[in-house]
């Protein structure tokens, strides 16, 4: 029986441009944590997909959009508070939105853009503004740190590397073949993809936690808010290796770690409102 190999060079193609599309690809440092990333994409091209996404999350949901009363003048408040705190040390300027729908689910996101969505199911979690100014802070801190940009950057150089080695493997008995491919699929999701995403969502909790700071809200309310989140779900959570977020439990240990950082902002900005009032978002 003929032998049949692996062809080498369309792997080896294809590693070298993903080493090439990485290293010469943008450089974003992030003005609150230091951290570098990585993103493929302009600033005008990833708020556009941002944009996109709100516009088509508003129509989805027309009919439960909530554009007054309490709830809504609530979420607007801790935005506008959150989002001079953000500006603050930006080197991109957002146009904040801010859209609150009625429902349970217990949620709230902020797309490249600035743009706000926050469920109501959210807020009886939240309990008070500082909560909701821990979640918010947090969603803000994706935005701001252009975690989406570099998520699909590096999804990007995944699909590639793995469709170079699909090719190499072209000769391979299809069994044997989609054996590999699974073994590789499932490396990638848990020796890079998961690890990734809970760094990033840890680098989000890091940053919202100063903007909570910053914006005058007591950040020991942050450990506060994550016990509940815990109690509410529960405390029923994914192992953290087969998880895209770090647990609660660690989540509170990393706030914690964070929280001489945090308070130093809190009292700064005690002594700006002593002094008079932020600047203007626009909302």
């Amino acid at each position: 029986m003929e032998q049949k190999h692996i062809a080498i060079l369309p792997i080896l193609l294809a590693l070298a441009f993903v080493a090439f599309k990485y290293l010469s690809a943008d450089k974003f440092v992030n003005p609150e944590t230091g951290s570098v990333r990585r993103v493929g994409m302009s600033n005008q091209e990833e708020q556009q997909l941002g944009l996109q996404a709100y516009q088509q999350t508003l129509q989805e949901n027309s009919n439960n959009v909530i554009q007054s009363g309490p709830e809504y003048d609530g979420v607007t408040r801790v935005v506008r508070r959150l989002a001079s705190a953000a500006m603050e040390h930006s080197k991109v300027q957002y146009q904040w939105r801010v859209s609150v729908i009625r429902s349970n689910e217990a949620n709230a996101f902020c797309l490249p853009g600035g743009e706000i969505v926050v469920y109501t199911g959210i807020l009886p979690i939240t309990q008070n503004d500082a909560g909701l100014a821990t979640v918010l802070g947090h969603e803000m801190g994706h935005a701001t740190s252009r975690h989406g940009a570099e998520r699909m950057f590096r999804e990007q150089l995944t699909q590639t590397a793995l469709t170079g080695v699909a090719s190499g493997l072209g000769n391979m008995d299809p069994q044997q073949q989609q054996q590999v491919m699974v073994a590789l699929g499932t490396g990638a999701k848990y020796g890079m993809s998961l690890p990734f995403s809970r760094d990033q969502e840890s680098e989000a909790d890091h940053v919202g936690l100063l903007y909570l700071a910053r914006a005058g809200y007591d950040p020991h309310e942050a450990e506060a808010f994550w016990k509940r989140m815990d109690e509410h779900f529960g405390g029923k959570q994914p192992p953290q290796f087969a998880s895209d977020h770090p647990s609660n439990g660690q989540r509170i240990q990393q706030i914690h770690n964070w929280m001489p950082e945090a308070e130093k902002e809190y009292a700064a900005s005690k002594m700006r409102d002593a002094q008079g009032p932020t600047q203007n978002t626009g909302l």
